[in-house]
């Protein structure tokens, strides 16, 4: 399957990733400069990492589409693509001439799928978007942080659930493809991800009462479901999910079995209701242990648990499934995809234009 991929930044490009590591030829296309995520870090011996995360698996050419003869090139290579993905401005392209209706005139099997901020069309579709400012405007920042201060994810999760989208669409514009024989455009707004992914407290706005505050690691809702101090001032985590196991919990970690039928928390609606008091006696109890003892004995007593870990703890954790990428001769480790196969991985990074000379002369044939 061969895609042509106009993408820049990370969402497309995380697209673009998913569709290489599952085996397709994936060309991206640049501009003379490059994508400028090649700009976003000097890591990797003064290439980026942050682009080698995103891009490994994919051949690079450079095209201007203000030069007739490059205009020709990208024309070529569509009519042979499967797939053409971009995240350009909403129309940019169209206005070009390269939107869907007009490629499937050649192609008549070709799935464009281009990824937007706020829509390809509406009030929303000529405003600029960056990760950071649909977190904002989808509603992210408003139930992430405390109750006094909201905060954005920490991560570029509007861009990378984008990306994850436009791949999942572009694999049912394949299976829609192998039924009607016809290409498809398919068309991703950052910010209606996150809606849906805001459904669960959008939801609970509109039918229950009202959305869940801000309680930084603590669950509005559920409890105890949340962070608890140990005695070597590590924090654990710990997720209870229905009144059995909070039974199990009083009798196997608080020694109190009384408290599975103490008025106050009998069941998660009294919980919540007392959750100071609540707390009060699991920080007793969890303050007498060290982290590593706190979970040997949640693990024994088969509750959900989990350690606050920082970065550096996740660069060491004994789960995480490494890759190494190759930018330039430079190794780059990094966490693999969450897809374990034993299929060989793609795992080069594309020098800019690397692949131009070659590109041009098998597309020119």
């Amino acid at each position: 399957m061969l895609v042509v991929s106009m993408e820049q930044a990370v969402a497309a490009p995380y697209c673009g990733l998913m569709l290489a590591d599952a085996g397709a030829r994936v060309i991206k296309v640049e501009r003379k400069e490059g994508d400028f995520a090649r700009g976003y870090d000097r890591g990797a011996q003064g290439k980026s990492v942050f682009f080698s995360w995103l891009n490994r698996g994919k051949e690079s050419i450079c095209i201007d589409l203000n030069q007739e003869d490059d205009e020709a090139l990208l024309r070529t290579m569509l009519r042979r693509a499967d797939v053409f993905l971009h995240n350009l401005a909403p129309g940019a392209l169209t206005r070009r001439g390269f939107g869907g209706e007009a490629l499937r005139e050649h192609n008549p099997g070709l799935i464009t799928c281009e990824i937007n901020g706020y829509g390809s069309t509406g009030p929303g579709a000529g405003k600029k978007a960056y990760d950071f400012l649909v977190q904002a405007e989808s509603g992210i920042c408003a139930i992430n942080g405390t109750q006094e201060h909201p905060a954005r994810v920490g991560i570029s999760i509007c861009d990378i659930a984008s990306g994850q989208t436009a791949f999942s669409s572009i694999l049912r514009g394949l299976i829609q493809r192998g039924r009607t024989g016809s290409g498809v455009d398919l068309s991703i707004a950052m910010f209606d991800v996150m809606a849906d992914f805001m459904n669960f407290p959008l939801l609970a706005h509109r039918y229950l009462g009202g959305a869940p505050e801000r309680m930084g690691l603590t669950h509005p809702l559920i409890a105890p479901y949340g962070a608890y101090s140990v005695k070597d001032g590590h924090q654990v985590l710990i997720a209870i999910q229905s009144d059995r196991e909070w039974c199990n919990f009083c009798n196997a970690i608080l020694g109190q079995s009384e408290l599975g039928t103490d008025a106050r928390f009998v069941n998660n609606t009294e919980r919540v209701r007392h959750r100071d008091a609540m707390d009060e006696i699991i920080n007793t109890v969890f303050g007498r242990h060290d982290a590593d003892e706190m979970i040997q004995l949640l693990d024994e007593a088969q509750i959900a648990n989990g350690r606050l870990s920082s970065v550096a703890d996740l660069s060491e954790h004994a789960l995480i499934r490494n890759l190494v990428a190759d930018f330039g001769g430079t190794e780059v480790n990094m966490a693999d995809l969450p897809v374990a196969t034993d299929a060989q991985r793609p795992a080069v990074v594309p020098m800019l234009d690397q692949h131009g000379v070659s590109i041009r002369s098998e597309f020119a044939a």
